[in-house]
């Protein structure tokens, strides 16, 4: 039988992470490498924004998949409400689908390596998660494919040099996206730090094929 209560701790860390990368989102990265601006390209929510995935991850390795789904299920309620709030319904539908789609799919990779070795379930999970979430976002949000849904902003559907390097051009959105995403891979494998030492709590000190 669920215990909501055990999983309570990982309810609020999931809800303060969407929190934390909803408020951050609004702050470019305002800092210069070779006069490269990365502002241009990032903020500070997609350094937060992929420990959503550590969060399911080590919840699904203690109490399984159905305790991650409801946890998965509470920071997507949150990201829709805070996207309805902050933002346009457009942002809204993308925010809530990308998070939904991306995390249900990260419990089921996770949940089909879970007796690997220990970091195979959370780093292929999350990578594959990052991917999924970050094309379907951008994709809805941003680009004229999804206009029917609502406000279309113009800036994004410009063609722009790609990462702002490049001499090929392309929509602004789809150089945020892969800035996003570069983020998000990296963060991914860091977050092996975090999980690896907490391993032995998740797991009851059992091996990794035992748990």
């Amino acid at each position: 039988m669920l215990n909501v209560k055990s999983i309570s701790p990982f309810i609020f860390l999931m809800a303060f992470i969407v929190v934390a990368s909803n408020y951050l989102v609004q702050f470019p990265v305002n800092y210069t490498i070779s006069d490269y601006n990365l502002a241009d390209l990032l903020t500070w929510g997609a350094f937060t924004y992929p420990i959503a995935f550590l969060i399911t991850d080590m919840t699904n390795r203690k109490f399984g998949t159905k305790s991650a789904r409801i946890v998965v299920a509470v920071g997507f309620l949150i990201a829709v409400g805070l996207s309805i709030w902050l933002a346009t319904p457009r942002i809204a539908i993308a925010s809530g689908s990308a998070f939904l789609i991306a995390q249900l799919l990260d419990v089921s990779i996770f949940n089909s390596l879970r007796k690997s070795t220990w970091w195979h379930a959370p780093l292929i999970s999350s990578i594959i998660g990052s991917i999924i979430d970050t094309v379907l976002f951008f994709a809805i949000a941003f680009s004229a494919g999804f206009g029917f849904l609502g406000f279309e902003d113009t800036f994004v559907l410009e063609n722009a040099p790609l990462l702002g390097l490049f001499a090929m051009e392309a929509p602004r959105w789809i150089s945020w996206a892969m800035g996003d995403l570069g983020v998000k891979l990296i963060v991914g494998l860091v977050m092996l730090i975090p999980y690896g030492a907490a391993l032995p709590y998740l797991t009851g000190g059992k091996t990794t094929a035992a748990a």
